[in-house]
């Protein structure tokens, strides 16, 4: 298997490369000549293509949502996180609802397509060893979404589980984004086997197991007791998160 591995990995590696550097010149001319929406699309259609290309890994993606999200208003996605492959699933299935993501702010620079869209396409980058700054950066991020009826993708873990297993939330980040926007809804989401594809480590990586989302139902935030909100929404992603399978 892991020869299969090394092979698939290599192939993948350049397809991989070769979307993000394909799409990177169509975003700067959908941002800077077409404006939001046209950067938008662009960014949900390379989204999609990295989805599709996992499956030169042998990994389908597999999106499940039995129930109706509200559009039109700010919802905040709140899920585990297993690697940077839980990413591209999200922003693709979740694009009518323009996710927006709290990521590190080292993932902004350096990285063609995926730190470009950082940058311009409305996420928060946060400096972990700053702690005004991230604080700023939040609150900015916060009104943002509210203004513009965006989403929000936060995972409360903080860093990703490289075992599956959950990590503690830290809700620090969901309280001031939910501050900002306190008739918003909130909506679980399970991530299950993207750590599998480091399971190798960053070379070769794991092949042939499905990931999966699963959607919870959303909460509406107004006038509830947001500490037990959150309780609430930890604990539903963590009874739909399979270790060890």
């Amino acid at each position: 298997m892991k020869i299969i591995s090394y092979i698939l990995s290599s192939i993948y590696g350049v397809t991989f490369f070769l979307i993000l550097l394909v799409f990177h010149p169509i975003q700067w001319v959908c941002f800077n000549v077409f404006g939001y929406k046209a950067h938008k699309a662009s960014v949900d259609l390379l989204n999609w293509c990295l989805v599709k290309n996992l499956l030169v890994l042998g990994i389908p993606v597999r999106f499940k949502n039995e129930h109706e999200i509200p559009e039109n208003t700010t919802i905040i996605f709140a899920s585990n996180h297993q690697s940077m492959f839980d990413i591209p699933p999200l922003i693709w299935y979740l694009r009518k609802h323009h996710p927006k993501f709290v990521s590190k702010i080292e993932l902004g620079k350096g990285i063609p397509s995926i730190s470009y869209n950082l940058r311009h396409g409305g996420a928060a980058l946060i400096d972990r060893k700053d702690r005004a700054q991230a604080l700023g950066e939040l609150k900015n991020f916060a009104k943002r979404i509210h203004s513009n009826a965006w989403s929000a993708v936060i995972f409360p873990e903080g860093t990703r589980s490289r075992n599956g297993a959950p990590k503690k939330f830290s809700t620090g980040g969901l309280k001031t984004i939910i501050k900002f926007n306190p008739e918003a809804y909130i909506v679980p989401v399970s991530i299950n086997n993207s750590w599998k594809i480091f399971k190798y480590g960053k070379f070769p990586l794991g092949v042939f197991s499905p990931l999966t989302l699963e959607v919870h139902k959303p909460i509406h935030l107004k006038d509830q007791n947001i500490d037990e909100v959150l309780t609430n929404v930890e604990a539903q992603i963590k009874s739909k998160i399979n270790v060890n399978t």
